[in-house]
């Protein structure tokens, strides 16, 4: 087996690919990417500019254009094809592992972060669309996702909670998806194929952290570089065993209920000092995904190494964090910060993505 491949089967832990365009799908390297350990996929605004950008959507945005279709119209129809093909290439992924696993995941977007009533609408729109058990809709964890992701369990659709920084936020996620198995429990409905992961960012969180170190300067300070994301990924999966392992989740196990698994984002190395395959060696753990940019799939297949560490050493965690606020950074703050600044990156990029579309659209419409 090679590494990817002994990450699920060893460890227990799941690595998908951060990245899709019609390339992938149609040169057939995503069925070959499957069949080398990848178990799901995700993707990204940024991701569809650029593949918009490169001509590979032309045809499909023509047909759009003859249709009448506005440019967040002609999105729609571009997420909605390459998600619903890549969720077919992964079928038989969700299947053979009795629904945990070959999912792929479509994003609310972004604008939306700050309305629950049209985040869950736009849930359930996207949900009908792709018609497929094994898609995620993504909302963020912002105060408005919470009470949406909370209402979408509870319907039944499957919940990919993003842009998560903070531990306590984590717990609150973690508690909005038990209350929604509750709630779907409670009115007779089936919660065993309700499935859901809380995204939890990681190099994002040193990539802040290590640039506020390097202001002050100290010996201390540079010695504390490059392990807050880390540890606070591992107080997160602490904070998981507590929650799902824990009495309070026991009557709905018994019911056929699902663990809400911890996913690392954002796990390619920013840091050229630092080990290219650094987060995804140190984050190996039981019942966790792994969302791996291309760059960093092939570096962990060259020399990764799989051992289970994301519980060991947590006091050192604990440590490292003390560490980081002893120097008088808060890691509150920095989490509150990072979350704002993520909705901000993602509504950015998908403003930037709606004037790549309009720009070919324009360029595409009869004379």
């Amino acid at each position: 087996m090679n590494t990817l491949q002994r990450l699920h089967a060893e460890q227990d832990q799941s690595p998908w690919i951060d990245f899709i365009d019609r390339q992938l799908i149609d040169s057939g390297t995503l069925a070959e990417r499957v069949k080398m350990g990848i178990r799901g996929l995700t993707s990204n605004p940024t991701i569809f500019a650029k593949a918009v950008a490169s001509g590979q959507y032309d045809e499909l945005i023509r047909r759009e254009i003859a249709d009448g279709h506005d440019t967040r119209q002609i999105f729609e129809a571009i997420e909605i094809a390459d998600l619903g093909d890549a969720a077919d290439i992964l079928r038989p992924v969700y299947d053979d592992s009795d629904g945990t696993d070959g999912f792929v995941s479509i994003e609310v977007e972004p604008d939306l972060a700050d309305d629950s009533d049209a985040t869950l609408e736009r849930a359930r729109h996207l949900w009908r669309r792709l018609a497929r058990p094994n898609v995620f809709v993504k909302i963020p964890a912002t105060t408005a996702g919470l009470p949406a992701i909370e209402a979408a369990i509870a319907e039944g659709i499957n919940i990919n909670i993003t842009l998560m920084f903070s531990v306590d936020v984590y717990r609150d996620v973690a508690h909005a998806y038990i209350n929604g198995l509750r709630t779907r429990l409670g009115s007779g409905g089936e919660i065993g194929r309700v499935a859901s992961v809380a995204s939890f960012f990681v190099s994002r969180v040193d990539t802040k952290v290590d640039k506020m170190l390097d202001a002050i300067g100290s010996g201390a300070a540079l010695e504390a570089r490059g392990q807050a994301a880390i540890a606070n990924a591992k107080l997160a999966y602490h904070a998981y065993k507590e929650i799902f392992e824990g009495d309070g989740f026991d009557d709905l196990a018994a019911a056929g209920a699902r663990v809400q698994r911890c996913l690392w984002a954002s796990t390619s190395t920013k840091n050229p000092v630092y080990r290219d395959v650094m987060y995804a060696e140190e984050l190996i753990g039981p019942k966790t995904v792994d969302t791996l940019p291309t760059e960093t799939i092939e570096a962990f297949l060259d020399h990764g190494i799989v051992s289970r560490t994301l519980d060991v050493g947590l006091d050192e965690a604990i440590a490292a964090i003390r560490a980081v606020e002893s120097l008088g950074i808060r890691m509150e703050m920095v989490t509150d910060e990072l979350i704002a600044e993520g909705v901000a990156a993602f509504t950015k990029s998908f403003e930037d993505l709606m004037g790549v579309i309009d720009a070919q659209r324009k360029a595409l419409a009869p004379a």
